[in-house]
């Protein structure tokens, strides 16, 4: 009898650690909190012609990707805010150009935040130089965004598959590439990361982590971004495009669009829907949005009339501005007599491919 009792607790005893094991997120299927009711939230925030992220993970862990111009500052700062967050795991700035790094120091003066991630890349401009000044002001280090960098998580994995190279002369190509995975689901953000870049990525060790479900689309939708080999490596159900209404730069552009619906991808984008939010359950995705159009923009001039004297030297002007904003000014403008050349460009393509706007006069 006494046998007896002890058989029976004893496989009570076994079963009781068998239920617990199963229902251990990593010991059921092999990943963190899938299906357990916790979700991962990504917010792509409207912030017009430029990017801002906020990515809530299943176990309270943050991180933002990018902050938008410096006029977004206020904005970026106040979303995040009403979103219930208070520390960051991680801060991202892709690439030094003020349309991603613009509101990151007043993102960094904010909150608590335990780690920030840029690639090896510098600037000259004084939008670079305050990010670097708040990342000191906070007593942190920066850590170099590269290929193979993990950011330490528990409710989710992240890892950096780009950049690759260290010696692109387009900042562009510098852009920090994440990979975001949680249960069966995946993201992968591509700043503004040109053709060069998804080429070397391709190339690498990384090639074979590209599958994603959703893709943020590189360079805010431009032609020089986002190639059918890299795309068909990827392999995305959903592209999220962040760019601004009726942009000059007319993003959207016709290639990447085309190629996205050829391949019967679903779009969102903030352009036409304002701040889009991805939710995962670990499973499957969902969007707070219906997707969007595979229409493209129309640029408002043409950006590959050559601009030259009679020797061949460009005479478009740029100029980075106390506000560390990067203009253009072509021949006949408003400003263009008074302003002081720091490059010289042939094309407003080039310019725009330098990382600069046109002037609005």
């Amino acid at each position: 009898m006494k046998k007896h009792r002890i058989l029976v607790l004893l496989l009570i005893l076994v079963l009781c650690m068998g239920i617990i094991a199963c229902s251990s997120p990593e010991a059921a299927g092999g990943y963190v909190n899938a299906g357990n009711g916790q979700s991962l939230k990504v917010h792509f925030i409207d912030v017009g012609q430029a990017d801002a992220i906020l990515i809530q993970g299943p176990k309270g862990e943050n991180i933002v990707i990018d902050a938008g111009n410096n006029s977004d500052s206020e904005m970026v700062v106040s979303y995040i805010r009403k979103q219930g967050v208070k520390e960051l795991n991680a801060v991202i700035g892709t690439h030094p150009h003020e349309d991603h790094i613009g509101g990151l120091d007043a993102v960094i003066k904010s909150f608590n935040v335990d780690k920030v991630y840029l690639p090896k890349a510098v600037h000259t401009t004084d939008t670079f130089r305050d990010v670097l000044k708040a990342v000191s002001d906070k007593g942190l280090k920066v850590t170099t965004a590269v290929k193979g960098v993990s950011i330490p998580l528990s409710g989710m994995t992240a890892e950096f598959l780009g950049p690759v190279g260290s010696e692109y002369e387009n900042l562009n190509n510098h852009s920090a590439v994440l990979k975001l995975t949680y249960g069966e689901t995946s993201f992968l953000f591509q700043g503004d990361a040109e053709v060069e870049s998804e080429k070397d990525i391709l190339k690498s060790d990384m090639s074979s982590k590209l599958k994603a479900d959703v893709l943020k689309v590189g360079h805010h939708g431009s032609y020089n971004a986002t190639t059918p080999e890299y795309l068909a490596k990827v392999n995305p159900k959903y592209a999220v495009i962040m760019s601004g209404k009726g942009n000059d730069y007319g993003h959207p552009h016709k290639e990447p669009m085309e190629l996205l619906k050829s391949k019967g991808i679903e779009i969102y984008r903030t352009d036409e829907e304002g701040t889009i939010v991805a939710e995962s359950d670990g499973k499957s995705i969902t969007f707070n949005v219906k997707p969007d159009s595979h229409n493209y923009g129309t640029e408002k001039t043409n950006t590959q009339k050559l601009y030259t004297d009679s020797t061949g030297n460009g005479l478009i002007k740029g100029n980075i501005n106390s506000r560390s904003e990067k203009i253009y000014h072509l021949p006949g403008g408003a400003y263009y007599d008074k302003t002081v050349p720091e490059k010289w460009f042939k094309t407003e393509q080039e310019a725009q491919d330098a990382g600069f706007r046109p002037s609005s006069k």
